[in-house]
């Protein structure tokens, strides 16, 4: 991923939190087949490995597990994006010299993924990544809640990824290389716009110099 320094994530941390709220990576293996991607929940394990390690699953009809990777997997985090327009930048009126972007938030991923189909790996993994989306509920649904039978027959279907993670980078392009006047537009015209998600990257954009 192209990056800059008026862009870059340095943080683990921070590039971790990115992952943590994206709710849908985009999981890449490049093979002899070519490039294969699937979208997929993933969660990571902060506490395993120098940058973590992912988990998650993938469907055992997907052919991208049976197709061996000749180079590590890319696992993409996208969380909030918005169209900026020139038209909401100060110097527009004073210079003209403007053209469109987009504001982003991303992490990459990488490292050597394992796929597996040991039905108590399988399990935890499962579980896990429910309770990660279901703890917050009123009501909890828990894997536990459904017939063990039941669950048994449901891993027989899926088969396991386990990614740790050898290289991260991060990217929060949030109009930090303009001027503070043409942020402020920028905030203003976001919070005005009835998609949710440019309110959501309104709130990201930085109003003073750090």
């Amino acid at each position: 991923m192209y990056n800059s320094p008026h862009f870059e994530i340095t943080s683990t941390q921070e590039m971790h939190a990115v992952v943590r709220a994206c709710g849908l990576a985009q999981f890449i293996t490049a093979t002899a087949a070519g490039l294969l991607a699937t979208p997929l929940p993933l969660f990571l394990d902060a506490s395993e490995g120098t940058f973590g390690t992912l988990y998650g699953h993938v469907a055992r009809a997907n052919q991208q597990w049976k197709t061996t990777p000749e180079h590590e997997a890319l696992a993409i985090f996208p969380t909030v994006d918005a169209y900026i327009t020139p038209s909401w930048y100060e110097i527009k009126a004073e210079t003209g010299k403007v053209v469109p972007t987009w504001d982003y938030e991303t992490v990459h991923a990488y490292g050597t993924v394992e796929f597996f189909d040991d039905p108590e790996r399988l399990l935890d993994a499962v579980t896990r990544l429910t309770d990660l989306h279901e703890d917050g509920r009123p009501e909890p649904w828990r894997v536990t809640d459904a017939p063990d039978d039941f669950i048994r027959s449901q891993l027989r279907g899926i088969v396991g990824i386990r990614m740790p993670i050898t290289r991260l980078e991060g990217k929060r392009k949030m109009s930090q290389n303009r001027s503070e006047a043409d942020r402020s537009g920028v905030v203003t015209g976001l919070t005005q716009s009835e998609r949710a998600e440019d309110r959501l990257v309104a709130a990201l954009v930085p109003l003073k110099e750090s």
